[in-house]
């Protein structure tokens, strides 16, 4: 018989099973839950960001276009716009997932609760939850870069390793949302999270426009964003400039791995610290 051992300061160790077994189990179960709902979320996590690429990269497109080229360095509106939209896309995709879903399995239907009655850690459940998201994202990066292949707004073959310089740049936000999440009784402060948070980042890191037109503060303040560097660098890809300053390159995923690396270690105490308080 499996055995379990839980410490009064609410750690935990596992017999029996492998680490590798029960991350394995807390993914199926996700994984599961998606094949019932996958068809609702098309729209949000796929056919918004076409839509976006289309209208704005090809209609908004041909006005700036035919305006002064060098303010984008030459190339197109629509090679500049697809892979900001690309690593938006990433975020805005993990934060939903970090958000409603962690409060679903912590407090609506307390999934999470009973996956912890039995030999699968805090620590399994969290880095399960995120493999999910991982999983999810790479679907949607993946599709997503076809249609900027389809576009004709890739200019370089590099353009295959945006995505997982977007998947990389969605975890680096669904690994502190999720931390966040777990310490939510309510969702309502999910509200100001998208308001204050997704939505300014969304808006001026990149995506849209040169951060190099904001004023010198904000692009200090955008800089520090996870956005910023996404952007950055599944820009860089899929135009071919990465190679113009492969140190920036470097710093941007490096940035981004502090935040899922730090991010992740938040969320396993977060949620084994709900799990324990039950």
């Amino acid at each position: 018989m499996t055995a379990l051992a839980r410490t009064p300061s609410g750690s935990d160790s596992t017999q029996g099973l492998s680490s590798g077994s029960t991350i394995s189990r807390v993914f199926e179960h996700r994984l599961m839950a998606y094949r019932r709902t996958f068809r609702s979320s098309l729209f949000t996590s796929f056919i918004t960001p076409t839509l976006f690429l289309a209208a704005m990269g090809l209609g908004l497109g041909s006005y700036v276009d035919s305006g002064d080229s060098a303010t984008l360095g030459g190339i197109s509106y629509l090679a500049f716009l697809a892979p900001g939209l690309l690593a938006a896309s990433a975020m805005n995709s993990s934060a939903f997932e970090a958000t409603f879903p962690v409060m679903r399995g912590l407090l609506w239907s307390r999934t999470f609760h009973a996956m912890y009655a039995t030999p699968i850690s805090a620590r399994d459940i969290t880095l399960g939850n995120l493999a999910f998201m991982t999983a999810r994202l790479t679907l949607i990066a993946t599709a997503f870069t076809v249609v900027i292949v389809l576009f004709g707004a890739a200019t370089s073959p590099l353009i295959v390793l945006a995505v997982p310089a977007a998947v990389l740049t969605g975890m680096a936000f669904a690994a502190p949302i999720t931390a966040f999440s777990a310490t939510q009784k309510t969702p309502e402060k999910f509200n100001a999270l998208f308001r204050f948070v997704i939505t300014p980042l969304f808006l001026f890191s990149g995506t849209f426009f040169p951060v190099s037109s904001l004023p010198p503060v904000l692009q200090s303040v955008a800089w520090f964003t996870p956005l910023y560097h996404g952007v950055s660098l599944t820009r860089g890809l899929s135009l071919g400039t990465i190679s113009q300053d492969p140190l920036a390159a470097v710093v941007d995923v490096l940035f981004l791995s502090a935040f899922v690396i730090v991010g992740t270690s938040f969320a396993i105490r977060t949620i084994g610290a709900r799990l324990v308080r039950g």
